[in-house]
Parts: C-alpha cells; structure tokens; sequence
C-alpha cells in the first residue's frame, strides 16, 4: 500500500483529503505545519507529499528544497498545494523540485488523477492505458502527444516513433540497426547516422529531459528514467 503525506495547515482540508486517498486505496499521514512535515517525510519515507505552499513553521518551498537536498528524501515526488495561481509562484514551485501544482479551489476528482500520474511516474513507464509516462515525460499514444513537465513538445511523425520506441523498451539498449528497422521500417542495413541525427533532434526538443536518453557508444541507445 503506498503512503501519502499531506503537510497541509488547513485541518478541514487535510482530513477531506485524507478521506479520499484512503477510498481509494492510500495510506495517510498528516502534518499541519512545515516543521513537523518535514520531520514527518524523513522519518515515514512516504511515496508521495501532496505539499501545501504557505504553511506556519516552514514554507512550503522551503520544506521542498531541504527534501530535495537529502539523499533519502530527494525522491519523493511532491505536488503543492496552494491558493496561489501566478505563473511565477508554479515556476518557483518547479524549481525547489514540485513535480506538480495544483491551484485551490481543486475538485478531489482532479487531484486523485494527478497523484495517479505522479506515483505512475515516479515508477517509470505506466503499465496500462494509452498514456505512458518517464520521468517529467508523457506521451499521450492515441493523441499523439508529448509533454514534459506539463509543456506540450511538438515532434515530427518519425521523431514520436522513435521516442515511443524507446520508452516502450525503457532502460533496454537499442541498436541502430533496430531501431532503423522498427521506427523507419528498413529490412536492410541503411546509413544508420538517420538515427543519430534523429537522437539529436529529440534531445534538443526535450531540453534538460533529453539527458534521458543515454548513448551506448559503438551500440545505440536507450532511455532512462532519470534524467539528472
């Protein structure tokens, strides 16, 4: 069963949402403000912290950044909450290490389906459905669609294969010549530098998140979940 702390100052709200994860098959911890949220996560080691951002004690943020910066906490997905809307609060929510942010009033509907995502994430590939997920990556297979930390990335037909492809086989090696073979559909042995330069287009799309895809030198490549 995984556990999910919410580190939240507003009890009403901290129990709804307690009731709710546990309906839906959660384990609960509770911490009201940012000093005990703090003690909490690195004494329980939950999978997941549903984070609020103005908390007495502690700011959230700054609970966030001493989470990140140790070896045993640095893990733990985090989403925050908060009342706070500005497009400045969520990139600074982003940059202490918030793997998600969620804006209050939130429906309990919204909010289950993103700690669904974030804990699918945090694992690796989704095992189910048509959304699959590495890392701050996303690939929406009906639609077509990728994004990465919540940023839609546009790519070319081939460039989504070739991603797909990878993260389908997550942290397998793939040849060139495989790839060439299952992406590009070449029975034959062509000038296998189509992928590289394919590779370098995909990692210059994806920013900071094209670290992981990793280069098997004299092989191909793979993909990663850890990007850092």
């Amino acid at each position: 069963m995984q556990t999910v702390l919410i580190i939240e100052d507003e009890q009403d709200l901290a129990e709804l949402l307690a009731f709710h994860l546990e309906k839906e098959g959660y384990r609960t911890e509770v911490a009201g403000d940012g000093i005990k949220g703090l003690e909490a996560a690195r004494g329980i080691l939950p999978d997941l912290i549903l984070l609020d951002l103005m908390l007495p004690g502690l700011l959230g943020t700054e609970v966030c950044k001493l989470l990140k910066k140790n070896e045993s906490t640095q893990r733990i997905p985090v989403i925050m909450l908060t009342a706070k809307g500005e497009e400045i609060d969520k990139v600074v929510g982003f940059e202490v290490g918030a793997e998600d942010y969620v804006v209050k009033p939130f429906s309990t509907r919204e909010l289950l389906l993103r700690v669904k995502a974030v804990l699918r994430r945090s694992a690796g590939v989704a095992s189910e459905g048509p959304v699959l997920m590495v890392g701050p990556l996303s690939i929406d297979t009906e639609r077509h669609q990728v994004t990465i930390s919540g940023t839609e990335i546009s790519f070319t037909t081939t460039e989504f294969k070739l991603l797909l492809t990878l993260v389908k086989r997550l942290g397998r090696v793939q040849s060139r010549d495989v790839l060439l073979r299952d992406v590009w559909g070449y029975n034959f042995v062509e000038d296998t530098r189509t992928v590289d330069t394919h590779v370098t287009r995909l990692r210059t799309k994806m920013g900071e998140a094209g670290e992981m895809i990793k280069t098997v030198r004299g092989f191909g490549y793979k993909i990663e979940a850890e990007c850092r």
